[in-house]
C-alpha cells in the first residue's frame, strides 16, 4: 500500500494514500486498535450534516471565505451519503470526548474540499481541518449534538413508526379474538376465564406506553449542546453561530431542534442519552414479556398450549423432520437481552462526567444507536411475521375452560370457598369437570349453576 505525508501540530506521520483524513487520524488508528467497531453509520451523518451546517452559517456571517464553505459542504454532503463510510476508522474506544472522531470528520471534509479545489486529496490546504471545517466548535459540544441529532433522528424515522404497526397490529388481534373465550392464567397454574382479545388487549397497551414514554423524550433530545464550545462558556464562537446552526439543522432533518437551555449542563451530564436509553430498556422488558407468552400460547402443536398458532417461517431442527420453532418471538427476547445490557453501559457512562465534560461519550453513542436500531428492527419483526399472521384455536381454548379447576371460583359467593374448595378437590381427584361434580352435588339449582359458570 502506497502512503503519503500529513502534518499535524505534533509533527508528521505517513497515511494511506487513497485516504482522505490526515494525521490526527492516524494517531486515533494507532492509539486505539481495541475492538475494530466503529461508531454508527447514523452519528456519522448527523456529525457531517452538523459541518455542513456550520460552513454555511459561518460563511452567511462572514467568518469563511465562500469559495472553502461551499466546497466543505459539497464535501459534507456527500459524506452524510455514506460515500466515504470507509474513511472513518477511529475506533469506539477512543478518547472519552470523541475528539478523535471529530477530527476524523473534519479532516475527511477538509482532504475531500482540498481535492475539489486543487485535485490533489488530503492536507490542510487551502482549506484546514480545524480552522475552517471547525470554525466555531469543539468537540465537546459538537459530539453530544451529533448524538441528540442521531437518537432523535433514529426515534422518529425507525422507532416510533415501528411500535405504531406493533400496537395496531396486537390492537387488530385485541379486537379480532374478543369473543375467544379462554382459561387466564396465574403463577402458571389455571386461573378464571377471560378472552384472547383481553390478553392482547394488555399487550397492545404495552406497546402503547412504551411509545409514549420514548416520545416523552423528543423535547429533550432536540435540545442540542453547540454552541458552548469547550466548557459551555461559547468561547471563540460568534453569538449567532449556534442559533443559525439549529435553525438550518431543524430545516435539514425536519426535527423539532433548539438550543440547549443550559450549556453547562448539555456537555456534562447527559442525562437525557441515559433516559431515552431507559425507555429502551424499559420497551426491552415488555417485548419479552409479549414475545415469551406469545410463544408459550403457540407452544405444541400436539402437546403444547396451543391456543394460538404463529406463522410457520423455517424449518425448526437439524433432526427433527417437522419441527417448526418460534423464531421471531425469539429473536426479539435475544435482541432484548441486548438493549438491557447496552442500558447498563450508558448508565454507567452517564457517571462519566467530571466537572464540565462527560468523558464516556463515544462508548454511549453506540449503545445507545445500537439499542435504537435493534429494537426498531425487533419490533418491526414481531408486527409483520409473527402478530399479523397469529390464529386463535376456539376449540382448544374452549376445551381448557371446559376443563379448568378455576371455574369453581363463581360459584364462592354463593355457596362459600370451603364447599368450592372441596368441589374443585373432588374434581381433580376423579377427572371430572367442575360443572359435573356441582351438577352431581345439586349445589345450586341447574339453571343457575349454567348461567355462573359460563
Amino acid at each position: 500500500m502506497s502512503h503519503r505525508e500529513e502534518s499535524d501540530s505534533m509533527g508528521t506521520l505517513w497515511v494511506p494514500a487513497d485516504a482522505y483524513y490526515g494525521a490526527q487520524t492516524q494517531r486515533a488508528v494507532e492509539n486505539f486498535p481495541v475492538s475494530g467497531l466503529r461508531l454508527p453509520p447514523r452519528l456519522i451523518r448527523a456529525l457531517a450534516l452538523i459541518k455542513r451546517c456550520a460552513a454555511a452559517v459561518n460563511a452567511e456571517l462572514g467568518l469563511l471565505e465562500p469559495t472553502l464553505s461551499a466546497a466543505i459542504q459539497q464535501a459534507a454532503a456527500e459524506a452524510a451519503e455514506g460515500r466515504f463510510d470507509g474513511q472513518f476508522v477511529v475506533d469506539v474506544f477512543q478518547t472519552g470526548s470523541g475528539t478523535s472522531s471529530n477530527m476524523n470528520m473534519n479532516e475527511v471534509l477538509a482532504g475531500r474540499a482540498n481535492e475539489i479545489l486543487t485535485g490533489r486529496r488530503g492536507g490542510r490546504a487551502p482549506v484546514h481541518p480545524n480552522d475552517h471545517v471547525n470554525r466555531g466548535q469543539s468537540s465537546n459540544d459538537v459530539i453530544p449534538t451529533a448524538i441528540h441529532l442521531a437518537a432523535l433522528e433514529g426515534l422518529e424515522r425507525e422507532m416510533g413508526p415501528a411500535l405504531v404497526a406493533l400496537r395496531d397490529s396486537l390492537d387488530a388481534k385485541a379486537r379480532e379474538f374478543a369473543d375467544v373465550r379462554k382459561i387466564g392464567r396465574t403463577h402458571l397454574q389455571d386461573a378464571v376465564p377471560m378472552t384472547l382479545g383481553q390478553e392482547f388487549s394488555g399487550y397492545a397497551h404495552q406497546i402503547r406506553l412504551a411509545l409514549e414514554r420514548l416520545e416523552a423524550t423528543r423535547g429533550r433530545l432536540g435540545e442540542l449542546p453547540l454552541g458552548g464550545t469547550a466548557v459551555g462558556t461559547g468561547l471563540n464562537t460568534h453569538p449567532e453561530f449556534a442559533p443559525r446552526v439549529i435553525a438550518a439543522l431543524a430545516a435539514h432533518s425536519g426535527l423539532p431542534l433548539a438550543e440547549a437551555r443550559n450549556h453547562f449542563q448539555a456537555q456534562a451530564a447527559p442525562d437525557t442519552l441515559v433516559e431515552v436509553s431507559g425507555a429502551l430498556r424499559a420497551l426491552a422488558v415488555a417485548l419479552v414479556k409479549i414475545a415469551n407468552d406469545i410463544r408459550w400460547l403457540a407452544s405444541g402443536p400436539r402437546c403444547g398450549l396451543g391456543e394460538i398458532t404463529i406463522p410457520s417461517l423455517q424449518p425448526g431442527s437439524s433432526i427433527m423432520p417437522g419441527k417448526v420453532n418460534p423464531v421471531i418471538p425469539e429473536a426479539v427476547i435475544q435482541v432484548a437481552a441486548q438493549v438491557v445490557g447496552n442500558d447498563a453501559t450508558v448508565a454507567l457512562g452517564g457517571q462519566g462526567g467530571a466537572f464540565e465534560l462527560n468523558t464516556m461519550l463515544p462508548v454511549m453513542a453506540y449503545n445507545l444507536l445500537q439499542s435504537l436500531e435493534l429494537s426498531a428492527s425487533a419490533v418491526r419483526l414481531l408486527a409483520a411475521r409473527c402478530v399479523a399472521g397469529i390464529v386463535a384455536d376456539r376449540e382448544r381454548c374452549a376445551a381448557f375452560i371446559a376443563r379448568s379447576l378455576a371455574l369453581v371460583t363463581a360459584l364462592v359467593p354463593h355457596i362459600g370457598y370451603d364447599r368450592a374448595a372441596a368441589i374443585a378437590k373432588s374434581a381433580y381427584a376423579s377427572g371430572r369437570t367442575v360443572r359435573e361434580v356441582a351438577a352431581a352435588e345439586a349445589v345450586l339449582p341447574l339453571d343457575q349453576l349454567e348461567a355462573l359458570l359460563s
